[in-house]
């Protein structure tokens, strides 16, 4: 079983649109509505593989209760630690080309109550899933510590923790030591100060993650692909992707992936690849099902190229 923590949840609406045009009124083509935050489309991914997952997370007014309700039709056992403030909503525009354009809404400001209350909810559920993933923004009344108190008391209830945060929290949160980080290139670059440009810059750095305590990386570099580094190794992968639907919630779709495959090695990041791939295909944040994946074009090396240069290099 897999539990996931989402601090700042939200309720998504995806509008597919033949293009941003400012001013003018815009006709979709599409829309849907889904549970958001990167916890809560990380539990969503897994229930839709067929594994056991819990999602909590603070709810609030209607947009909470239709979060709620949305999750638990999708095979989601929600733990719900209940705010005062209303859960926010935000929204995406998807172009024929697969251009996002997101607004995304601050959230509620959580008190000490409900801070202390969501943390204990998370220590006393963390005794019985594989893994715990904490993911995503921290909502305005949370210090950026906070990331590093849950991983401290969830390693100590014995669990595994996955962290996939950006900023001040994933800083504050390394010095935790989770089991797993999942950074994109540019907040890799921003945890170790300086860009990157390179697969062997992107290994270095991770390495130098995995050198402080932190159990394993896992960088996810767009275009490029992902690479791993952990006690088995150092890998690269790839998946070919025919077109761009949607990448909201591609990344979540990956971390899912490689941790019901495990959450270790080559095998897991073949996961990982095959579920993000798959779910940028998909429209709005929709989450990858058994029938969507392509496990047999998931390309891994191992002891990939160093001077292989990234198609985006990244700074911080």
């Amino acid at each position: 079983m897999i539990l996931t923590v989402t601090p700042n949840p939200s309720l998504d609406r995806t509008y597919e649109v033949p293009s941003l045009d400012r001013g003018a009124v815009l006709r979709a083509t599409g829309d849907r509505v889904d549970p958001g935050g990167k916890g809560v489309n990380v539990s969503r991914a897994v229930a839709a593989a067929g594994v056991l997952t819990t999602a909590v997370l603070p709810l609030g007014g209607a947009s909470g209760a239709l979060i709620a309700e949305l999750l638990v039709a999708q095979g989601v056992d929600v733990t719900a630690v209940t705010v005062a403030g209303q859960t926010r909503s935000n929204i995406s525009l998807v172009e024929q080309d697969g251009t996002l354009t997101k607004i995304n809404a601050p959230g509620p400001e959580l008190t000490e109550e409900e801070s202390a209350l969501l943390l204990e909810t998370v220590r006393t559920a963390a005794g019985a899933p594989a893994w715990i993933a904490v993911c995503g923004s921290l909502p305005r009344g949370l210090p950026p510590e906070w990331y590093a108190d849950l991983v401290a008391r969830a390693r100590e209830a014995g669990a595994r923790v996955a962290v996939d945060t950006s900023g001040p929290a994933l800083t504050a949160a390394l010095r935790a030591r989770p089991d797993l980080i999942k950074p994109n290139a540019s907040e890799l670059a921003q945890a170790v100060g300086r860009p990157l440009a390179t697969l062997g810059e992107v290994a270095r750095a991770a390495q130098e993650l995995r050198s402080r305590g932190v159990g394993a990386v896992l960088a996810s570099l767009g275009a490029d692909g992902q690479l791993l580094a952990s006690a088995e190794g150092t890998f690269h992968g790839t998946a070919p992707v025919a077109a761009v639907r949607s990448d909201v919630g591609a990344g979540d779709a990956s971390l899912a992936g490689f941790l019901i495959a495990g959450g270790a090695g080559p095998e897991a990041l073949a996961s990982a690849l095959a579920h993000g791939a798959a779910a940028v295909q998909l429209p709005g944040s929709a989450m990858p099902v058994p029938a969507d994946l392509r496990p047999e074009a998931v390309r891994i090396t191992e002891n990939p190229p160093p001077d292989l240069p990234l198609s985006a290099p990244a700074t911080f």
